[in-house]
């Protein structure tokens, strides 16, 4: 047979994420590379989910999402976020994040339509963005605070564009858009008559830097979309459940979009995500806590063996550079690390607008067990051993 693929998924193929991650699981190494957040789930999101289950929730839900995920979702909205939410008409509930953004992209964004993105980016984004035909404008920022230019934002902005796509905390970055940078932005985009979307799924992973929403500024207001979920935050990126907070109309039609793609997210997940949600404050400090030992473990071993780390202000992803001549390129760097050591990374390459900003990087993921990550960090450092 003659197979023809249509012509949106000619150029499309799996990411370095996953490339490295299938290989570290053939070599049976330790898996830095994605962010699979392979710790336990809190007690009181599985045993909700358990308790589901027996009650039988195995039906359909509505297609924004079953209500008590909903209502405790706008509540945690205004406490954390600063952004009021009626449950019934502004909250949707997706199968993750993933999902989330693409009914926003669909919703939104004709084909051609631009999208403002921040680079190095989140691949999944720009993957799925090209996906649907839309085009990119880029704005670079830059190590080690990860700061962009402002004249470089306010000529990304033109009569085509439909949306700014913020990440905060950002992936691979770390980065957390200040206020002050939230307000530049959103005040281009009522300017522009653009859309913010901003997804948030970090934003409860800081180290002293403040999360800010945008949906919670007056300029975002009215015209920001704001997509988290419930997979880093709990330990449970295998259980498929996001969410986006928006404006009516618009969460009504990603609604039904979401409804014509998916359906909608796992039930009795979403009654343990429920659980989640009502957690106490402590949980979210531990959690932070815990991170930030492990970014500075990892950082600290980095520097041991000659790479400089960008250290991150969110997220439990950090990029970090190696000198000039180590390796070819990031690719080359992450297969030798790979193949020396038996630790899995992501090439830095793989994030960037222009490749080549990246090639003396790579990402590395700490949302690891404590375990893991110490196992993985006496691998790395055998790689100073041999380059001496």
């Amino acid at each position: 047979m003659d197979i023809r693929f249509a012509e949106r998924v000619e150029s499309l193929q799996q990411s370095d994420i996953r490339r490295f991650s299938a290989w570290c699981a053939r070599v049976g190494g330790v898996n830095l590379s994605q962010g699979v957040c392979d710790q336990p789930a809190p007690p009181e999101v599985k045993a909700a989910a358990k308790l589901a289950i027996d009650e039988d929730h195995a039906i359909y839900t509505h297609m924004r999402g079953i209500a008590e995920l909903r209502g405790a979702i706008a509540d945690k909205m205004l406490a954390f976020n600063g952004i009021k939410a009626d449950p019934e008409t502004e909250i949707a509930v997706t199968v993750g994040t993933a999902a989330a953004f693409a009914c926003a992209a669909l919703t939104l964004m004709n084909p051609g339509d631009e999208a403002i993105v921040f680079s190095p980016y989140y691949s999944y984004h720009v993957n799925l963005l090209t996906l649907f035909g839309n085009k990119l404008r880029y704005v670079d920022t830059h190590p080690p605070g990860w700061r962009y230019k402002s004249d470089e934002l306010a000529a990304a902005f033109n009569e085509r564009t439909r949306i700014v796509l913020i990440n905060t905390p950002a992936n691979p970055s770390g980065k957390v858009f200040s206020e002050e940078e939230l307000n530049e932005i959103t005040a281009l985009a009522k300017k522009h008559n653009a859309w913010v979307v901003t997804d948030e799924i970090y934003e409860y992973i800081t180290y002293g830097a403040p999360h800010v929403s945008a949906g919670s500024l007056p300029d975002g207001e009215g015209r920001t979309l704001t997509i988290s979920g419930a997979s880093k935050t709990y330990a449970v990126t295998g259980w498929r459940v996001g969410y986006a907070i928006g404006p009516a109309e618009v969460i009504d039609k990603m609604g039904v979009v979401s409804d014509h793609l998916t359906i909608c997210a796992p039930s009795p997940l979403q009654h343990g995500i429920v659980a989640g949600l009502n957690l106490p404050d402590q949980y979210y400090r531990d959690m932070t806590d815990d991170y930030l030992v492990k970014r500075d473990m990892l950082a600290g071993t980095l520097r041991e063996i000659g790479f400089e780390p960008y250290v991150p202000n969110g997220s439990y992803y950090m990029l970090a550079a190696f000198e000039a001549g180590r390796y070819r390129d990031a690719t080359h760097a992450t297969e030798s690390i790979l193949e020396e050591v038996g630790v899995a990374t992501v090439p830095g390459s793989a994030f960037y607008r222009d490749p080549k900003d990246g090639q003396n990087q790579l990402r590395f993921c700490y949302a690891k067990k404590m375990a893991d990550l110490e196992e993985a960090c006496a691998r790395l450092r055998r790689l100073a051993c041999r380059a001496g």
